[in-house]
């Protein structure tokens, strides 16, 4: 790439991180990883921590943002930056820590190689929303070595004048002052660097006042027959009940090697090193502890069935005719633990990646099997890492040592269980508590339907549950290996509502329409509902719906609807129906009565107060000619009683005084307010009733009261309909008589 497209490239890059930077500013919130130093040296063999802190925008437009996965690394892999833990070069030997904003970086036993830059990366529960921080933490590995300058040699030329210096090719944190050691035995000098004369069979090292558990390699200064004893491994570890191995190698400088032997110590034992006892002659190892000679100058000591007690630094001395070897330089530490061979994943942008890890688990000395389903072999390796496709519906496992790790696997369907059993009723407490196989462990989610997440625990708990929570509750279980889920359905049960009662249609009423009154209930399970008229059932069923197809005046009246389920039972509101109509069919009776000599003849109609005056003027030309038929009946039988050779009891003469004389239309359709009769009265001095007196020759002769009970047995009474009719004249004073709510026509006799 050209310099001008690399400008370029960092140009754009900038604008991107500028336009982002300035997109959340304005809500008080910012991407940055910032670190504690740019520049680490530390000493190979050593541990090392690498800490940094990160802020990230808290929420987005989508919602809140948390951190889902960070990590460190060196290397990027088409483009993508690949987590440092899935390199085979750092397996078993890096840890992460990331929490409250703080990150932290862990590398073990240093190598030279692990020179790099590192960086953290975080990403957020937004896919597009990942940050790097820059420029990283520029991590140097260094060691401590004895420089030797202005070699001179002495005139006997058994020693040699020089200059020493204690050297690290990067300059460590508080090393103000040094110790050096001649032959392994601690010396009083504390400079960086001193001039002395030095003896061939001598051999010297140095560390920083702080670093003494990792002092420089042995050297010579005059020729490379001195004496010394070299280490290859300055730690292992070993499973609880396993052997080890440890070995070293020493020179003599030519002499005689009186003894040798190993022995161990501790921190608090190191100033006591000359009475170091052989291994093979304590208690505590008897019959478990060998020593081999395989070569020249090459010892091995070998420590089976394990404990943790055997947890030392363990050393080698040897004795030559004239002096010895002891060093109190750090030798080799043994660490004894439980069996913990683990499978470790890691998510990667490629995959998920499988590592054989344990605190014990030395890269690169002993080979490693993995297995699929427990029983297959699938890869015989010296690295800890599986290069193999994982497929999230196997298991994977490692050996180590003949140590198995647990297998490895997505989740299976998740199991939702439910805090309380049968109905769940409204404002009661509710549970929902999820749990899958899986290892590593499932990250739960909870959600409703389609909405957002409503919790990240395995308990999703109601408090007071509401109507509004029924439906589908999802809870996904997931971790580096696959995703599944399950769902469970709450259906929230409750008493009906106060019912809401409605009439259709809404407006005026009228006889003879189509009406229809609803009535509904919020309830779970759906409500029955009844259909009240004052305390009469109308219908029962779950629709709620009664119709009147046709409408009649008899349906006016109070109505209320009662809603239930097994939880409860209410009624609603009283619903008030009105139904208007027009006038009925008018009604007439010819009332005669006993008790004195008055025949009415009421005329019945249930209209309006305004509509008397037309049905008057319909009845009059009745009235007179019901008076002319009972002059005519009343004739009739004088004639009779006349042939029959007897006078007539009672003379009569028939007065029709008409009371009122209307000629007006119907009035306009009004509601009714009364009921008005019309009546026509004949009036006699007697206490008698308007009928004909016939006495018939003897034998036949009746009594008076016989007479009577005949007469009133031909009574008839007469219903008149007439639309048109003409009225007799009448005076003012009788208009002015007139009663307002009632009509009387009188024929006085």
């Amino acid at each position: 790439m050209s310099g001008a497209a690399m400008r370029l490239t960092a140009a754009v890059s900038g604008f991107v991180i500028f336009l982002l930077s300035a997109s959340v500013i304005q809500g008080q919130n910012v991407w940055r990883v910032t670190y504690t130093s740019t520049q680490i040296c530390a000493l190979k063999g050593s541990t090392v921590n690498i800490t940094c802190s990160y802020t990230r925008p808290s929420k987005t437009t989508d919602g809140d943002t948390r951190v889902e996965r960070a990590f460190w690394f060196t290397k990027t892999q088409d483009e993508e930056p690949v987590d440092l833990r899935t390199d085979p070069q750092y397996a078993g030997r890096v840890q992460y820590s990331y929490r409250n904003n703080a990150c932290t970086l862990s590398i073990s036993d240093l190598r030279d190689s692990d020179s790099a830059v590192f960086k953290f990366r975080f990403i957020t529960n937004h896919p597009d929303w990942r940050y790097t921080g820059e420029p990283g933490v520029t991590l140097s590995v260094t060691g401590f070595q004895v420089k030797i300058s202005q070699k001179q040699s002495c005139r006997a030329g058994r020693c040699t004048w020089a200059d020493l210096t204690c050297h690290s090719s990067c300059r460590l944190t508080y090393s103000t002052s040094y110790n050096w050691y001649k032959n392994g035995v601690k010396m009083r000098t504390e400079k960086e660097s001193f001039r002395d004369y030095f003896y061939h069979e001598d051999s010297y090292s140095c560390a920083a006042r702080g670093y003494e558990a990792f002092p420089s390699p042995s050297e010579c200064v005059g020729d490379q027959t001195c004496k010394k004893v070299t280490y290859p491994d300055r730690s292992i570890c070993a499973f609880k009940g396993s052997s080890v191995d440890i070995s070293c190698t020493y020179y003599n400088g030519y002499k005689y090697i009186a003894s040798k032997f190993w022995f161990s110590s501790d921190h608090h034992q190191r100033r006591y090193l000359s009475r170091a006892e052989d291994l093979r002659k304590d208690s505590r190892y008897t019959g478990r502890v060998q020593v081999f000679d395989t070569e020249r100058g090459r010892s091995t000591l070998r420590i089976t069935d394990l404990r943790e007690s055997d947890s030392a630094e363990y050393h080698f001395k040897f004795k030559t005719g004239s002096d010895e070897w002891s060093s109190s330089l750090p030798a080799t530490t043994l660490t004894v633990t439980d069996p913990d061979v683990q499978v470790q994943v890691i998510w990667s942008t490629t995959g998920p990646k499988l590592i054989c890890h344990s605190s014990c688990l030395p890269s690169g000395r002993s080979s490693l099997a993995w297995y699929q389903n427990e029983t297959k072999r699938i890869q015989d390796e010296t690295s800890p890492s599986y290069g193999g496709y994982v497929d999230p519906v196997d298991s994977y496992s490692c050996s180590y040592q003949s140590y198995r790790s647990p297998p490895v696997y997505a989740p299976r369907v998740p199991v939702v269980l439910m805090s309380r059993s049968g109905d769940i009723m409204k404002n009661s407490s509710v549970t929902l508590t999820c749990s899958s196989d899986a290892n590593p462990a499932a990250n739960y989610t909870w959600y409703k339907e389609n909405q957002s997440v409503l919790g990240r625990e395995p308990q999703l708990v109601f408090s007071s549950i509401q109507s509004s929570d029924s439906g589908e509750y999802y809870c996904r279980a997931e971790n580096d290996l696959g995703t599944t889920s399950e769902y469970v359905f709450i259906d929230v049960k409750y008493g009906p509502k106060l019912p809401s009662v409605s009439v259709s249609p809404s407006a005026q009423i009228v006889e003879g329409s189509s009406v229809t009154l609803t009535c509904s209930s919020d309830a779970n399970p759906a409500a029955n509902y009844t259909w009240y008229k004052e305390d009469q059932t109308l219908l029962q069923g779950p629709e709620g719906v009664h119709r009147f197809t046709s409408i009649s005046s008899h349906d006016s009246g109070n109505y209320r609807c009662q809603s239930e389920n097994q939880y409860r039972r209410i009624n609603s509101t009283t619903l008030v129906l009105d139904v208007q109509y027009g006038p009925k069919r008018p009604s007439v009776s010819n009332n005669i009565g006993r008790s004195n000599s008055t025949l009415h003849l009421t005329v019945v109609a249930a209209a309006w107060k305004s509509a008397v005056v037309g049905t008057i003027t319909a009845v009059l030309p009745a009235i007179a000619l019901l008076a002319v038929c009972l002059w005519i009946r009343r004739k009739k039988s004088f004639t009779q009683q006349s042939h029959g050779g007897e006078r007539p009891a009672i003379r009569a003469q028939l007065n029709m005084d008409l009371v009122r004389d209307v000629t007006s239309a119907p009035a306009p359709r009004q509601p009714a307010e009364h009921l008005h009769y019309s009546s026509i009265r004949f009036t006699q001095n007697q206490e008698e009733a308007l009928y004909s007196n016939i006495r018939p020759a003897q034998p036949h002769r009746q009594t008076e009261e016989e007479h009577e009970e005949e007469e009133e047995e031909e009574v008839e009474y007469t219903d008149i309909n007439t639309d048109n009719a003409r009225s007799s004249p009448r005076t003012r004073r009788e208009e002015d008589e007139e009663d307002s709510s009632a009509l009387y026509s009188t024929v006085n006799k």
